[in-house]
């Protein structure tokens, strides 16, 4: 049987991955597939590179918890397909959640405006939300 957690308990679970990443966490779009888990070094091509908001997760409610503000590169950093992204710590270096992306309505893990990246042009995050297992 599969363990299941109270809604208090998987907020509470949500609320311990943003503390732990700390504030001013440090978003990367990369071109290509992620690696095999989030332990594993970097591949694809930076992309866009977006220092997120202080506050960047809302409070977790119902068992999940929504990107804060607005997460946007004003001048992205090269040109490509957005393939998957990955969440830093504020150093940028120590890596926290990794997943997919697509265009907003494509089921990705991660929504952006446009997964056609200009170098230069503006990057912005449409959906982000993580969601605790165990409902």
């Amino acid at each position: 049987m599969a363990f299941q957690f109270s809604t208090s308990a998987r907020n509470a679970a949500l609320d311990a991955i943003e503390t732990a990443i700390s504030t001013s966490a440090v978003l990367k779009i990369r071109s290509g597939s992620a690696p095999a888990n989030v332990g594993t070094a970097d591949s694809g091509t930076v992309l866009a590179t977006l220092s997120l908001p202080s506050d960047w997760l809302a409070a977790a409610s119902g068992g999940s918890k929504s990107k804060s503000g607005t997460w946007e590169d004003t001048s992205a950093d090269a040109t490509g397909t957005a393939g998957h992204f990955r969440i830093y710590a504020s150093d940028g270096t120590t890596a926290h959640i990794q997943g997919t992306v697509t265009a907003t309505g494509g089921g990705g893990d991660m929504t952006l405006d446009n997964t056609s990246i200009a170098s230069g042009q503006a990057v912005t995050i449409t959906g982000f939300t993580l969601t605790a297992g165990g409902a």
